[in-house]
């Protein structure tokens, strides 16, 4: 008889008041927060039912995410990659097999269903295949986060230095992410007035 392995979710939130700097010729500082705020909440509902932990080192993001009902890795003063590095580790000594580490900027994510199958690495590059929205990595696998311009290829590197050809999912939903004033546009396959 075999178990399904443990999956958690890790969704680093950066603090919603500084998030976003790259809209500011489209979007004001309050605009900037609440949009936020909105789309990593659009990512928590679309890791239900799966664990969800958010890292993060902001008291604002933290009681945003227990009031979600998320557990929280407080992770101060170690910038993205070591708070997501340091947060699969967090999560393997709990006893997770798998970890999802998806970013909190995808306004168009309904599900997680698309990057859940396999055991190895699994990545979803941005549309322009130069960040990675989401990295699925076995939570004991050492993997070395190296988030920014050019990710996704540093990450399908890093893959395989570990010995793992990474499964690559190009998925429409997963792929948009904002960072851009240009990415603030709604692409016409996710208007629901289009079938």
């Amino acid at each position: 008889m075999s178990s399904t392995p443990a999956l958690a979710v890790l969704l680093p939130v950066k603090a919603f008041a500084e998030a976003k700097v790259r809209l500011s010729p489209a979007l004001d500082p309050h605009a900037r927060a609440r949009l936020a705020r909105a789309m990593a909440a659009t990512v928590v509902q679309a890791s239900k039912p799966h664990d969800l932990y958010v890292v993060c080192d902001d008291d604002e993001v933290a009681g945003w995410a227990t009031d979600l009902g998320a557990e929280v890795l407080w992770r101060p003063g170690l910038g993205l990659n070591g708070a997501v590095t340091d947060g699969v580790d967090a999560l393997d000594r709990l006893g997770f097999d798998r970890v999802v580490v998806v970013h909190a900027d995808l306004p168009h994510i309904v599900e997680l269903d698309a990057v859940l199958g396999g055991d190895g690495i699994t990545l979803v590059p941005d549309r322009r295949d130069d960040g990675t929205n989401v990295v699925v990595v076995p939570a004991d696998s050492g993997f070395r986060f190296a988030y920014g311009p050019g990710s996704f290829t540093r990450h399908a590197a890093e893959a395989e230095r570990l010995g793992h050809v990474p499964s690559i999912v190009r998925d429409d939903r997963l792929s948009w992410d904002v960072d851009v004033p240009d990415d603030l546009r709604t692409p016409a396959w996710a208007d629901p007035g289009i079938t």
